[in-house]
């Protein structure tokens, strides 16, 4: 609750900030820190754009970049280098 508070408080009236930043804002005061990042149709996989588009929905792809994340943030905390 004490999150909630602070992140009310430390709003500032800014007319440029759009709905989406505002949102994101919340969502990061109310839970847990998320990214959002945006994934481009590799070059040469156009024939594949149904699959493609249907990662975003895939609970095993998730799984794997959820561990991908877990990977490099422990490489990074640790000040190993991922191998390629």
């Amino acid at each position: 609750m004490e999150r909630i508070m602070k992140w009310f408080r430390s709003r500032k009236p800014k007319r440029e900030r759009t709905y989406d930043e505002e949102k994101r804002e919340f969502e990061m005061a109310m839970g847990k820190p998320f990214i959002s990042i945006r994934i481009e149709m590799p070059e040469g996989f156009e024939e594949s754009c149904p699959q493609f588009l249907n990662l975003e929905k895939d609970e095993q792809f998730l799984e794997e970049v959820e561990d991908l994340v877990k990977k490099r943030l422990t490489y990074d905390k640790h000040g190993v280098k991922p191998q390629s």
